[in-house]
């Protein structure tokens, strides 16, 4: 098992990923309706030494999720023509990450999500250091974790919710930062996908 990757074999470590779906069937209070198509960015940088993985930690005044701590992303406008467009147009809102400074390398399986939002997670590469532009509104803290340290299963417990009986994914905190939720899954499946986890 090796994390320094190149980005060549990341990209190729994606492509050979069957973009499986996760969570297929709709959740029961929303049978009946549509979900919502959205996209995330999984920005990945390289500080000299090992892959780091970039997150934002939401701000307290959102109506939705205030305070979690998730990846820059959001619900599909009706110009975007792809997902990347809509990761990237989302990052770029958020944090000032310009999409002509993101080497996009692939993309994970579509995630249905307890809100009822069909996500895409869009892998891309961006370069290190970098003066981000944060939307305060929407954003109060952007940081990394190192991807070595997100792919040891001794920093994160998979457990059973019984009121749902769905499988939730939690990180231990690591610079007083709590990763949980679809945010978890998501990386989790990224570091499997990369041949960093056992299948």
């Amino acid at each position: 098992m090796t994390f320094h990757l190149t980005e060549a074999e990341i990209k190729a470590r994606l492509a050979a990923t069957r973009h499986q779906s996760f969570h297929e069937k709709p959740f029961p209070q929303f049978a009946n309706r549509r979900p919502r198509a959205a996209a995330v960015l999984l920005p990945l940088a390289w500080d000299g030494s090992e892959w780091h993985l970039l997150f934002t930690r939401r701000t307290e005044i959102l109506e939705h999720h205030k305070g979690q701590v998730s990846f820059p992303g959001g619900a599909t406008d009706p110009q975007d023509s792809s997902p990347e467009e809509t990761a990237l147009r989302e990052a770029e809102e958020e944090i000032g990450l310009r999409r002509s400074d993101v080497r996009i390398l692939g993309r994970l399986g579509e995630m249905l999500t307890v809100t009822n939002f069909i996500i895409t997670p869009i892998v891309g590469v961006f370069p290190w250091p970098y003066a981000f532009t944060v939307h305060t509104i929407e954003v109060s803290r952007v940081f990394t974790l190192p991807l070595q340290w997100l792919s040891d299963r001794q920093n994160w417990q998979e457990f059973v919710r019984q009121e749902t009986k769905l499988s939730v994914i939690t990180y231990f905190p690591f610079d007083g930062e709590l990763l949980w939720g679809a945010t978890a899954r998501i990386t989790v499946e990224f570091i499997r996908a990369l041949g960093l986890l056992p299948a």
